[in-house]
Parts: C-alpha cells; structure tokens; sequence
C-alpha cells in the first residue's frame, strides 16, 4: 500500500518552480506579440505568424519530452493546418488551425495516450482547463510571506468589486457619475482596460502551450485484485495549483462584506430611481437608463452566481461558517432584487420601443437566472450536491422551453405591439410594418384592429399578402391546429363584418 501511494504521488508531480519564471516571461513575450499583431488591426496572415511563434515556444520548452518520429508528426499536422490560414483567414480555417495546433502539442507531447477516446479526452480537458491555469500556477512561484498572504486574501475581493462597480457604472449613470469623479482618466491615459483584458486572456490562452500539463487518464502500476478502486483525478484545477488564501474562509467573508456593501448601493438607487420615480440626471430619460442598465444587471447577477457557486462549494471551508451562510443568503436575495429591477428596465424599454422576439426571450432569461439564484440558495440550505442544482435548473429549463413551444408568441408579440403604438395609444412609437409582416399571418387579427386607425397602402398590401399566405397554410399538407384556429377567427370576424353591412 504504501509503495502505491508513492507511485501516485510520483505521478502529480509538484511544478518546478526553476522553469516558471522563464515560462512566465515568454509568456508575457507572446502576449506583447499578440497585441502587436492583432489589437485594433484586421487579422490574416498575423494568425498564422502567431500560431508559429507558439510552436516554436513549446518545442522550446518541450524539447526534453520530443522524439524525432513524434516530432515530424506533430510537425506535419500543423503545417497541414496552416495552409487554410495561409490561403484564406475565416472561421473554418480558424478552427481547423486551432485543432492542427492542439493536436500536434498532443502528438509530439503526450505519448502515453494513444487510444482515439483518451485522444478525445485530452484534448477536451486542454481547452476547458487549459486556458485556467495561468495565474493559479504562475502564483506557485511566489514565497506566500506575510505581505503575499495578504495580496491573496485581498486579490479576489477587489478584482470582483472593481468588476462590479464597473458593471453598474455601465447600468447606472448615478454610479458612473460618481466614479468619474474619481477622475480615472489619469490611470487610462496609460493603461487601457480593454487592452489589460486582451492581455490577460493571451495570457490565459497561450500558457497551456508553454507549460503543457497533460492529465494522465490512469496510474501506471500493479495493484492487487482486491486492492480498493482509485478514486479519479479531480475534473477541475487541482488544489495544489490554488493558494489556500485565494478562496479561503477569509476570502470569502471579506469579498461578501464587501459585495453586499456595493450591491446594497445600487438596490438603493435602484430604489429610489426605478421603483421611487425620483428624477433622473439630466440628458437621461427612462426608456434610455432602462434599456442601459438591463443588462449588466444580468451579467453581475450571473457573475454572482458564479462567485457562489465556487465559494461555497461542497467540503469548502466556506460551506458550514455560521457568518458566511447569512451573508450569501443576503447576498442573493440582493441579486434577486438585481434581477426584479432588470425586468422592470426592461419593461419600461418595451412599452415605449415595442415588443420583440428577442425582447421576450430576455424576459424568460432574466425569469430563469433568478430562479437559478434561488435554486442556489436552496441547494446550500438543503445541503444539496451541485448534480442536484444542475438538474433542477435543467427540469426548470424544460418546462419553460416546452411551454414556450405551445404559446403562440407571433400573435402576442402584434397585439401587444398594435395595442401600445402611436396610432392607437397616442404614445409610444409608430407601428412598424415591416416588423408585423416578418411575424407571419398570425398577425392578421391584429392588422384587423389597426385598420380603423391607419388603413394607407402598405397596411393594406401586407394584410392581402397574409391572407394569401394563410390560405397556403391551410392546405392539409401544411395544416396546423394554430393556423386552424387562427382561419376559424378570420371566417368569424368576416362573418360578423357581413352582418353588419346594411342591406340593399
């Protein structure tokens, strides 16, 4: 027993820290190349020149674990994958460069797995995880002193409450105006924050090939018959790679004291702008603030809902504090709020600009992101796995997705928009014709009803060419129960339109 433990561990071998410093310099290398050849530029032949600079990197780095045959293979594959790149830059060849490149680090590196499937798996595993990685181990280098442990304990919180003041400056002009006294312009005179995010995804995405790390599918060794079955690999990052400061307790409470302080803020002004009908700062209307902030508010609750999930993960440190519970529990019931407020933006939007396909299909998200929060806190309270939550989002997901399936969304969508437009209402915005054709004969009914109050042309010619349309729908190999009932509504108003003509 105990010399298969040491196999094991001989197996996950901690990352030499020798070799990092060096990885993490080429890697910012990379990134500074990638900025030069793709940011703010029309990408082509700068694709394949990168794609390059990262084999060339990785044979670098890589050249210990390469043999000739494997290494004329795997150099074979890519030159076979750049040469869509080369003639044509689109998606397709994107996607067969992206593959030959990750394929050929898989041949020329990884020669233990062999089998299609373990093949399949590894290089699954690379681009889930992969691009994970980066800041994780290049924090491994660093000695946790005092002073690092104390940059850990702090990174999380204020990288997440930076996001999220972002996130509401966007949503809210009130919070933006205070940030812009903050005068941030000095800072982005020198840093740009798209640029900072461009860098850290090159980061992100270039560090698998620099420092390859292929998860091994089975241990190598001889166990007994009746030896106990080993436990697998964890799917995620494993937690050597995690600083136990980075989502520890500790973490955890200070980012949460300070989230429910920043989203406490915004629920406030949500309060009292949304919900109090306080006036709005100048050059700012309703429909403009409500169509702004619906969705940031999303993104933040997704974000949060993300944050929760990962902190108070099952066996966390997190799970069984008796002060962390009560301020997740706080903290969702705010993104919930978050939420309700979003779907109140988003309903000012749409009774001055009309409803849409894509309008209502916002409506459901937002309704299913919050039941998705309170599925979260059900699971913590109910002491559920994640299997559980997953499942009950997915039964969610399926009643709402079938019962979507019997509404008859095109008819909705007109009436409401006829109902609510200038011509009818006095306010609002003008019908939009166009809009109305491209929803079908099943908004014929509806067409109906703005005639009395606009019959030009253009009304009149779309509702001939439903018409005909409708009649091709009713022949029985394209017969519906929807456009059925919909023809047995148009007889039954036109018998009633006949009735009510005057007699010779």
């Amino acid at each position: 027993m105990t010399s298969l433990a040491s196999t094991i561990v001989a197996e996950i071998k901690p990352i030499s820290h020798s070799s990092i410093p060096a990885k993490i310099g080429l890697a910012l290398v990379l990134a500074a190349l990638a900025d030069w050849l793709f940011y703010g530029e029309r990408i082509g032949l700068s694709l394949t020149l990168f794609a390059i600079a990262i084999a060339g990197v990785s044979v670098f780095f890589n050249h210990a674990a390469l043999d000739l045959r494997r290494a004329t293979i795997g150099a074979a594959i890519l030159v076979a994958g750049l040469v869509p790149a080369v003639d044509e830059l689109n998606t397709l060849s994107f996607l067969i460069l992206l593959a030959s490149l990750t394929i050929a680090l898989l041949v020329a590196t990884n020669p233990e797995t062999t089998e299609l499937a373990e093949r399949a798996r590894a290089l699954r595993n690379f681009f889930l995880f992969g691009p994970l990685r980066f800041f994780p181990e290049a924090l491994q280098v660093f000695n946790m002193s005092a002073f690092t442990r104390g940059i850990a304990l702090w990174l999380l919180p204020a990288v997440l409450s930076t996001v999220f003041v972002a996130l509401f400056a966007a949503a809210n002009p009130v919070i933006e105006q205070w940030v812009s006294l903050l005068n941030p312009k000095l800072i982005l005179q020198y840093i740009s924050i798209p640029r900072v995010l461009f860098w850290t995804m090159m980061l992100a995405l270039v560090w698998p090939f620099i420092h390859v790390r292929w998860r091994r599918g089975k241990v190598a060794t001889t166990i007994a018959p009746d030896a106990p079955e080993l436990a697998p690999l964890p799917p995620f990052i494993p937690a050597e790679f995690i600083p136990a400061e980075f989502l520890g307790a500790s973490t955890i409470l200070r980012s949460l004291i300070l989230f429910n302080l920043l989203f406490a803020a915004q629920s406030v002004l949500d309060g009292l702008y949304l919900w109090g009908h306080l006036a709005l700062p100048a050059n700012m209307t309703y429909a403009a603030y409500a169509h702004r902030g619906a969705y940031p508010l999303i993104a933040t609750a997704l974000l949060a809902a993300a944050f929760v999930l990962a902190a108070m993960r099952p066996g966390g440190p997190a799970e069984k504090s008796t002060v962390i519970r009560p301020l997740v529990y706080l903290w969702v019931g705010q993104n919930v709020l978050l939420v309700a407020s979003s779907i109140l933006r988003l309903d000012l939007y749409v009774d001055i600009y009309m409803l849409t396909y894509w309008r209502i299909a916002a409506f459901i998200w937002m309704g299913l992101v919050a039941l998705g929060l309170v599925l979260i806190v059900a699971r913590i309270a109910l002491n559920r796995s994640n299997r559980w939550l997953v499942s009950a989002n997915l039964i969610a997901l399926t009643i709402v997705l079938y019962t979507c399936s019997l509404v008859n969304f095109d008819a909705f969508i007109a009436d409401y928009n006829v109902a609510h437009s200038r011509e009818i209402s006095g306010r609002g915005m003008p019908i939009d014709i166009y809009y109305l054709a491209q929803l079908g004969p099943q908004a014929l009914p509806a067409i109906e009803k703005m005639m009395p109050f606009r019959s030009d042309a253009r009304l009149v010619g779309l509702r001939e060419r439903l018409l005909g349309t409708q009649s091709v729908d009713m022949a029985w190999r394209a017969w519906g129960l929807r456009s059925w009932r919909l023809q047995h509504r148009l007889d039954a108003a036109a018998k009633g339109q006949f009735r009510d003509q005057p007699v010779g």
